[in-house]
């Protein structure tokens, strides 16, 4: 299904540019991949799993030949361990990896039909186009950059340029080499484009996922370019959940967008998102779970449903216990950023040494100009209820994201 799919997008794209690598400065039309990938040898001793890695060309060959000779594909960030084998099922098409929502790393089975579902929804959902190519800084491997840069490449035919690194410079160098530009990235690539002057002016499109996007950083690229960055919500899980098709920034900080095309919103008994539609994974490998399967992903975030609009109110299992008073750390997190002097910001819960009060409330904060944890407190007295402010504090330079580029709460509570 998938490799037809390919042979029949190829034809009709046959003499357009569909992958460009500026690393190297070469390029290839559709016709070219496609004979490249028909001129090639089925693999040695691969077994049903392909697993391509890097940002480079290679990594669209090895999901062709796989296609093309039957394997799971198994996209992998480099450095990441091996997969042993792929699940003992014809119909498994591929294998992300997610950390889920225990940390620890397992995989969500695809069908083709559900592998092929995913980017149909973002196509539709965003108004990716062909005459308004991709630039590929995100990574290929990433559940974000496989549904919207490699797959929107080989089943819809959308260009795809690969940018070597994601520095200003060397965004401004991709941008120069062509024009009306869709750019998939995440909230802190966003935000270092932004203050070193460097977001293209040629851009049609621009996307943040992966983490929360800042309304701060939000309104201030509408303010300087004004360039709307489109708020994007996804799941190794499922793909695209809901997408902010709007044209100015966000007031709330928790709306997410709305749901993506083809996609069933709801909310559960436990008042957690409920995913259902064609894209849903079939099921964690190799342990399945009841939160997964028969089209229906039941997530723990946190969500009301509203006007037509989803607001994520949290993860049920980042919630903070105050001696049995509840709060979700986005809402400290988004008085905290508030404050002029605040970059960014992230908040969690510790165990108290006080077994009957439960977590103390922490935050790590880094700033963008001299600022005392009293004041910080102060702010946030006029904002919040005396319970929910942050007993222990970490001023930082800055909060690096991990190799998924996420804030993790949880590594950031290892380490206190």
């Amino acid at each position: 299904m998938l490799y037809e799919r390919w042979r029949t997008v190829a034809r009709d794209c046959a003499g357009e540019i569909a992958l460009r690598d500026l690393a190297t400065k070469r390029r290839w039309t559709f016709a070219q991949l496609a004979a490249g990938t028909e001129s090639a040898r089925a693999p040695r001793d691969a077994g049903r799993l392909a697993c391509p890695t890097g940002n480079g060309p290679d990594f669209i060959f090895t999901v062709l030949r796989a296609w093309r000779f039957g394997q799971v594909i198994c996209p992998l960030e480099k450095g990441a361990p091996p997969v042993l084998s792929p699940p003992p099922v014809e119909k498994i098409a591929l294998l992300k990896t997610t950390s889920a929502t225990t940390g620890a790393a397992r995989h969500v089975a695809f069908s083709a039909a559900q592998l092929a579902a995913d980017p149909e929804n973002i196509v539709a959902t965003m108004g990716l186009r062909r005459d308004s190519p991709n630039l590929g800084v995100i990574s290929l491997a990433h559940s974000y950059g496989f549904s919207n840069l490699v797959l929107p490449l080989l089943l819809h035919g959308i260009p795809l340029v690969l940018v070597p690194g994601a520095l200003p410079e060397a965004l401004r160098q991709a941008a120069a080499t062509g024009d009306n530009w869709t750019l998939p990235a995440v909230p802190a690539l966003w935000r270092a484009w932004h203050e070193a002057g460097a977001i293209p002016a040629n851009l049609r499109l621009a996307i943040s996922a992966g983490a929360p996007l800042p309304l701060p950083l939000e309104q201030a690229v509408f303010e300087r370019s004004g360039l709307k960055l489109h708020n994007f919500l996804g799941s190794s899980e499922c793909g695209g959940i809901a997408y902010d098709a709007s044209d100015t920034p966000r007031t709330d900080a928790s709306l997410i967008g709305t749901a993506m095309r083809n996609v069933e919103l709801s909310r559960g008994e436990d008042g957690c998102l409920v995913v259902n539609g064609a894209n849903v994974g079939e099921t964690y490998w190799p342990d399945p779970d009841a939160r997964l399967g028969g089209g229906t992903f039941r997530t723990s975030d946190l969500v009301e449903l509203r006007d037509g609009g989803v607001f994520l109110r949290g993860r049920a299992s980042d919630l903070i216990n105050v001696a049995g008073r509840k709060v979700a750390p986005e809402t400290i997190e988004q008085a905290l950023l508030a404050h002029p002097a605040v970059r960014e910001c992230l908040v969690l819960g510790r165990p108290s040494e006080d077994a009957a009060r439960g977590d103390e409330v922490a935050a790590v904060v880094a700033t963008r100009e001299e600022v005392t944890i009293e004041q910080l407190r102060q702010f946030l007295h006029a904002r919040l209820p005396d319970w929910q402010i942050p007993r222990e504090w970490r001023l930082v330079e800055a909060l690096e994201v991990n190799a998924r580029g996420k804030l993790s709460r949880a590594e950031w509570r290892s380490e206190w």
